[in-house]
């Protein structure tokens, strides 16, 4: 937990001022899983070529296991909108495999979710990467039927997530990346959000946290993504600002103390050995990431590697039928919240309508401005 602590813990200790105060109104809490999916386990060496892991076989038979055991363990479950859980696969293109991609595609077509771009790359060029995110986009789209459109020009339009941790070139020794001008590259390529951090108690973990801003490439002596400008309710509706950094809940759980004394971290990570529970449910709606002029409107972005062994069990097993009782359980009550599950490409999107000043329901703004994949039948 200590790692890095000194890089975010000032912003922890000023971002509890920014916590939402309830007025009384109706709340809204927006649930959004990004997943780190890579179903064939593979490693970059240092080379840059990838090894190991998984058979195509083995891989498409664990897709197909997976998906029937999320329908079987959380289909009884819904939102306030009569959704169920929604699932984000960030898919990793360094792990392609048609036959894993057309599982999913079929499993999101159904209505449980959404394939996103994730992308693991060592020591990379900016051209490398640019013709490694165009031919990835491209792949999902036409191939596959995946990611978003923008209005109104219909251009295919994506969220990203960094393997390693290392968007920007984020590690100390720019090891696992190799691009300072990361966030440049995915704006051109069609990216509207990031959804990599936190990334604590890793060293990449960027000072700012528990916020929704704009992020901008390092500059000289920096590393990692930086903060280009916070957002706020009424700051305009316009798709083309930059890459919106949308973090997940970052601190410090004094609930759930090592040795009885000292808190434990909070990252938002969902595993087999930290799943999520009521107890963190509360803390994430404490912390409350939202838009400054939308309080009501919180936000919990939370990251897991579902695909790897030791975290289905939380995914799919006891321990998620545990926390979405509990979730369940907060429209009930006299000050009920309204839940509303969310997918990457949603959640942004609500995210833009509170920018622009919107209010009521933030499930009219789904598809405010990156409309929903068209799937192919």
């Amino acid at each position: 937990m200590l790692r890095a602590m000194d890089r975010w813990l000032p912003s922890y200790l000023a971002s509890m001022g920014r916590r939402p105060h309830w007025d009384g109104g109706p709340r809204h809490l927006l649930v959004c899983i990004a997943d780190h999916y890579e179903p064939f386990d593979r490693t970059i060496l240092p080379d840059g070529t990838v090894t190991g892991g998984a058979t195509d076989d083995v891989a498409r038979k664990q897709v197909d296991e997976w998906c029937r055991a999320y329908r079987e363990v959380l289909d009884g479950f819904r939102d306030v909108d009569g959704r169920p859980p929604r699932h984000t696969f960030f898919y990793p293109w360094d792990e392609y495999e048609s036959g894993c991609l057309d599982r999913l595609a079929a499993f999101c077509r159904a209505g449980y979710g959404e394939v996103e771009i994730h992308l693991h790359h060592r020591n990379d060029s900016e051209e490398g990467l640019r013709e490694k995110l165009v031919a990835c986009r491209d792949t999902y789209v036409t191939r596959h039927g995946l990611l978003g459109r923008r209005k109104p020009d219909g251009a295919p339009a994506y969220a990203f997530v960094h393997g390693n941790w290392c968007l920007c070139n984020a590690r100390r020794d720019g090891d696992w990346c190799g691009v300072d001008r990361e966030l440049s590259i995915l704006e051109g390529t069609g990216c509207y959000a990031d959804l990599t951090f936190p990334s604590a108690p890793h060293p990449t973990q960027p000072r700012c946290i528990n916020t929704i801003h704009y992020g901008r490439d390092p500059g000289a002596g920096e590393r990692g993504p930086q903060v280009e400008r916070r957002i706020a309710s009424g700051g305009g509706d316009d798709a083309h600002e930059g890459v919106l950094m949308i973090s997940g809940p970052l601190g410090l759980n004094w609930q759930s103390r090592k040795w009885g004394v000292l808190p434990r971290l909070e990252n938002g990570e969902v595993s087999g050995a930290n799943p999520a529970s009521g107890d963190r449910l509360f803390l994430w709606q404490q912390i409350g990431i939202h838009v400054p002029g939308r309080p009501d409107w919180v936000i919990v972005k939370l990251h897991t590697h579902g695909a790897a062994a030791p975290n289905r069990s939380a995914l799919l097993g006891p321990p998620m039928v545990a926390f979405q009782q509990a979730l369940a359980m907060l429209g009930e009550g006299d000050a009920p919240w309204h839940l509303h599950y969310v997918s990457a490409r949603e959640l942004f999107n609500i995210i833009k309508a509170a920018e622009a000043g919107c209010g009521g329901s933030p499930s009219d703004y789904r598809d405010h401005l990156i409309d929903c994949p068209q799937f192919q039948p």
